[in-house]
């Protein structure tokens, strides 16, 4: 990769797999139908984005999402629901990105919240031992964290800012276009991770 030293990667889809519709399974077996129209683009976006930059406590979250949907089922039971579109750490992805740590500086950027990050962490533990998912990076930044989420300009901006690095020497890696665009607007070089494809597809 000419001109490259640095590279940020998204975190869900490109190094953890996820399956949505589990999540949307779920819920819908406890009664919370039709669920898309919850948590799709519809009335329930804004919370949900005050989620994932912090704005709202695991708390609230979980309040809303039983007053949204009308369930009365145990906080567990939500929680269990919500985290269930997390599924696994390939090992090739991990190992891929030791190598790369030899020849660039990783950072992590992920839209995410405290109980997806929390769920993931220990999917991440019970995987590979005592080892921590970011021990791969340099730094890691996550959404909720951070007080800012893609694909908004400022929020790769400050990455840039905060470790010293230069946009075109920087390669963004995501699978969402909408991501990689806003990546690209703000000075970077961007890598979009096609539908099918993943990280070890590509020639590094």
């Amino acid at each position: 990769m000419q001109g490259i030293k640095n590279i940020i990667f998204d975190l869900g889809g490109v190094i953890i797999n996820l399956d949505n519709q589990l999540t949307e399974d779920a819920f819908v077996s406890m009664g919370a139908k039709p669920f898309r129209e919850y948590f799709g683009h519809g009335h329930a976006a804004s919370f949900f984005s005050d989620y994932e930059v912090g704005r709202i406590s695991d708390r609230q979250f979980i309040d809303a999402v039983k007053e949204l949907t009308g369930l009365s089922a145990p906080d567990s039971a939500i929680i269990t629901a919500w985290n269930a579109l997390l599924l696994d750490f390939p090992v090739e992805r991990i190992q891929l990105l030791k190598e790369l740590r030899k020849h660039y500086r990783l950072f992590l950027f992920s839209n995410t919240n405290a109980l997806h990050l929390a769920s993931l962490q220990k999917i991440y533990h019970n995987t590979f031992g005592e080892e921590e998912l970011d021990s791969h990076f340099e730094r890691a930044y996550y959404s909720h964290l951070m007080g800012m989420r893609k694909p908004g300009r400022e929020s790769f901006e400050t990455i840039l800012r905060e470790n010293q690095l230069k946009g075109p020497e920087t390669l963004f890696v995501d699978d969402a276009l909408i991501n990689v665009e806003g990546a690209e607007a703000a000075g970077l070089r961007g890598l979009y991770l096609r539908p099918g494809t993943t990280l070890v597809d590509f020639q590094w």
